[in-house]
């Protein structure tokens, strides 16, 4: 009987023993959440993320990935940040400004960016690191840029010219610029989430969008869409963003090897976005149900001169010391 209750001791206090061991060696989790479909640009860059952490970390950091908006969609997943419910975002850029830091706002101006030479001056320079250590206060640590890419406009009315937007109801993310972009080419702005937009074009809700050919294709609007066009008027791109406690509750050496897989995958992101978008544009030559217009240099011209009201009307909400920084970089005049 002695022994029994001996042996049974042992065994309990081996269980016990063994209890915050197994803990200490349960991974820590980041949930990574994004809106778009997971064979776009960012799509591919954070499961490379993934790839990447998970092996340079040996297991110790387990990264979930959730695309398409299944766990929360564009207007949440702030918020969901924040409160630490996912511990990573890439969220557009436009996203900051209804957070309190407008100064984000600059990469909506239109035509501010003529490349991605001109962009990666700003992202990669002196400019982008002073944007990111303003979300600082907000609890969240910008960790890179990544890319996706140059807008094209799409309609089931051909849009080559300032008057063929009037009376178009156009969808755009939540953006004060974008709002201005689009009023300035006599359109009519309609906010919606990113994963409303298919359902919203295809029953007329409404009549067109702005999107990177990827998203437009791999969300397959071309398919409601008569005419796409490529104007390259605007830049959309993210940050890619972690909630500030859980990063720097993290060990050195864990932290580090993250560091080192994001700086990886965001050569991947930039190097993917150019080929993919090209690509997706080619698919939507291919399926025939879009007619692709090219704007020339006079029509372009005749967009920039309409759209540089915007950038009038928001440089004292953007912040003027930022908008001259980015013109500096870019070479921007004004018309």
């Amino acid at each position: 009987m002695k022994f029994n209750a001996l042996l049974k001791s042992l065994v309990v206090g081996a269980v016990a023993l063994a209890l915050p061991m197994t803990a200490a060696a349960a991974p820590i989790v980041i949930k990574f959440s994004h809106v778009v479909a997971q064979n776009t640009p960012k799509g591919q860059a954070a499961d490379y993320f993934k790839k990447l952490a998970e092996e340079r970390t040996k297991g110790r950091v387990k990264v979930e990935v959730y695309p398409n908006s299944q766990l929360y969609k564009d207007k949440e997943e702030m918020e969901a940040l924040q409160l630490g419910a996912v511990q990573m975002l890439a969220p557009s850029l436009a996203k900051f400004a209804p957070l309190g830091v407008r100064e984000f706002e600059v990469f909506d101006l239109p035509y501010i960016f003529d490349n991605y030479q001109e962009l990666h001056r700003v992202t990669q320079g002196p400019v982008g690191q002073k944007l990111l250590k303003k979300l600082e206060p907000k609890g969240i640590l910008g960790l890179a840029y990544w890319d996706n890419g140059f807008k094209v406009m799409s309609a089931n009315k051909p849009l080559k010219h300032v008057a063929d937007f009037r009376g178009q109801k156009m969808r755009i993310q939540s953006s004060k610029v974008l709002d201005s972009q689009m009023r300035s080419l006599g359109a009519i702005p309609q906010v919606m989430a990113f994963s409303e937009v298919y359902q919203a074009l295809q029953t007329g809700v409404v009549n067109g969008t702005e999107n990177p050919p990827s998203n437009l294709y791999t969300q397959k609007m071309h398919e409601v869409q008569k005419y796409v066009t490529v104007s390259d008027h605007g830049y959309l791109g993210y940050a890619v963003i972690v909630n500030k406690k859980f990063w720097e509750s993290l060990p050195k050496d864990i932290r580090a090897a993250l560091e080192s897989a994001m700086k990886d995958a965001t050569k991947f992101a930039n190097d993917v976005a150019k080929k993919d978008n090209d690509e997706a544009l080619e698919g939507v030559k291919k399926s025939g149900r879009s007619q692709i217009i090219t704007l020339t240099a006079q029509e372009k011209n005749e967009w920039k001169k309409a759209m540089d009201k915007a950038h009038k009307e928001n440089v004292s909400r953007i912040g003027a010391d930022i908008v001259k920084e980015v013109y500096q970089a870019t070479g921007y005049t004004s018309n």
